[in-house]
């Protein structure tokens, strides 16, 4: 399989990087006790989830360069990782969702409600491309390829919600909620692995 198609089909990692928690700003005070507490419950979601979603893409990475691997082994590692993919991003949906409006934030409730809506939407698009490839021919060759060329199609689209659900993100994370997710461990822990997706 070519590398474009492998490029195409491991698009997924590069959202969770909005959720970096930059450095704060000059405020003495800091953010409030129980902004950086809904904090708290957002980011404790995001190592585990962002790593579940990483490695679903490493996973597709590696065997993108293999054109000896039989079809059936193939999909069975695209399906996993579509699947973790979908899994990753309907947990930190929930993790936001869950979390509520951020305290004290002029339009915190739309934003977070844009934001868990973003990565649900995503998760449903990575469940649809697990069934697409839950159903491809992998007994003929020529008809595996080309049902792989369709899937690849669909992750450009899959592209696009990632960057509106990056840009969701970064809109919840303006300001004080900045602020509050810089001071947590597991955000800072992300932002330090992460590509450098967002500046700080």
């Amino acid at each position: 399989m070519n590398k474009k198609l492998a490029a195409a089909l491991s698009g997924g990692a590069v959202l969770v990087v909005a959720l970096s928690g930059c450095s704060s700003s000059s405020k003495d005070s800091g953010p409030d006790p129980k902004l950086v507490a809904w904090a708290k419950t957002v980011c404790e979601a995001v190592p585990a989830q962002d790593a579940k979603i990483r490695s679903a893409n490493a996973s597709i990475a590696a065997i993108a360069t293999d054109s000896n691997l039989p079809p059936k082994d193939a999909q069975k590692t695209y399906a996993q990782a579509f699947q973790d993919m979908a899994d990753g991003y309907k947990a930190l949906a929930d993790a936001i969702s869950h979390a509520g409006a951020p305290p004290g934030v002029k339009g915190g409730a739309q934003r977070q409600q844009d934001a868990a809506k973003n990565l649900a939407g995503l998760s449903t698009a990575y469940v649809d491309l697990k069934k697409k490839v839950d159903g491809l021919d992998t007994k003929d060759q020529g008809k595996f390829a080309q049902g792989l060329h369709d899937v690849a199609d669909q992750t450009k689209e899959i592209g696009k919600q990632n960057n509106s659900g990056t840009e969701a993100l970064k809109r919840l994370e303006q300001g004080d909620v900045q602020e509050a997710i810089a001071k947590q461990p597991s955000c800072k822990v992300k932002a330090s692995s992460s590509a450098p997706a967002t500046s700080g």
